[in-house]
């Protein structure tokens, strides 16, 4: 196979120029090797894949055929090296982020400065929102997405998990029992985070799960806001660890259910296919992987984000 691969490169750029003599002058080879090379390829294929004449070359049918694919091996790997070429020099141009609400509060504000640090030509464009998007309409060149992965038209990239907690305040709590199992949760009030599935899939310790579905009282696009409305005495809330790590550590919010695990989303890179500065974008996609790495955050796995 690797002995047909220089053939077909060599016989695309022949049908692009459809001249042996142009091929030859782009490809910095003699006419001779450039032909030789396509008579090869037709002897090995059993084919004719050129018309030859005095004045110009044409394709057969067989021709036309394997130019496409000869075009799109030769375009993706022409894609490949300037893209790893992009990556090994310095990271410059400017980035436009969009990324969950939540993480404006979280850890991820002094990533983005540590980022900025180690590549100081780059220029971040950061929009903190919850609210649906269309990247490709609105001019993102990344995302960062909690929940299941995007379908469609964009590419996405798996990279941590998000451990979350029950939690509600103590004042929710007075004159009512704490939930005991899961199924309790139906019984009390609940504020939803809508950019989460409905249904919540709860784990024991022993492996044993349960899925529940409260009806909720309140429900908020913003975790920020549920976390609010949570220590204002509303109702349970799930939400991300981190979030709640201060409100926990002080009193104003208690864990429910303790017993069980609650799911832990993924985290996801997303990104249009087509998207400009894709080397910038593994720039930083790389760089947030290997700073949580170096935290000892393995990759989808981590347990309290």
């Amino acid at each position: 196979m690797l002995d047909t691969l220089r053939p077909m490169a060599i016989f695309a750029r022949v049908a692009e120029a459809r001249s042996f003599a142009g091929a030859a002058a782009e490809l910095g080879l003699s006419r001779a090797v450039v032909s030789h090379h396509v008579a090869r390829l037709e002897s090995r294929l059993g084919v004719a894949l050129l018309y030859r004449s005095t004045r110009r070359l044409s394709l057969t049918a067989e021709g036309e055929a394997l130019f496409e694919q000869a075009r799109i091996m030769s375009e993706a790997a022409e894609t490949g090296l300037a893209e790893m070429a992009g990556r090994a020099v310095a990271a410059r141009g400017e980035l436009r982020l969009l990324v969950p609400a939540m993480l404006s509060e979280g850890p991820f504000v002094q990533d983005l400065a540590t980022f900025r640090e180690q590549h100081p030509g780059v220029r971040l464009s950061v929009s903190f929102s919850d609210a649906a998007h269309d990247l490709v309409r609105e001019g993102y060149d990344l995302a960062i997405r909690l929940g299941p992965a995007e379908s469609g038209p964009l590419m996405t990239r798996r990279f941590m998990e998000v451990g979350q907690k029950l939690v509600a305040a103590p004042s929710y709590l007075e004159g009512r029992p704490a939930p005991g199992e899961p199924a309790d949760l139906t019984d009390h009030d609940w504020i939803r985070l809508t950019t989460l599935p409905r249904d919540i899939v709860l784990t024991g310790a022993d492996g044993t799960t349960a899925a529940v579905r409260p009806e909720a009282a309140v429900s908020a696009d913003n975790a920020r806001a549920v976390g609010r409305l949570a220590m204002a005495g509303q109702g349970i809330a799930l939400l991300p660890a981190f979030l709640v790590r201060d409100a926990l550590a002080a009193g104003t919010l208690v864990e429910m259910l303790p017993g069980w695990k609650p799911p832990s989303p993924g985290a996801y890179f997303v990104w249009p296919e087509n998207a400009g500065r894709k080397a910038l974008i593994h720039h930083f996609m790389d760089f947030l992987v290997a700073h949580l790495r170096a935290m000892g955050v393995p990759e989808r796995e981590r347990a309290d984000a």
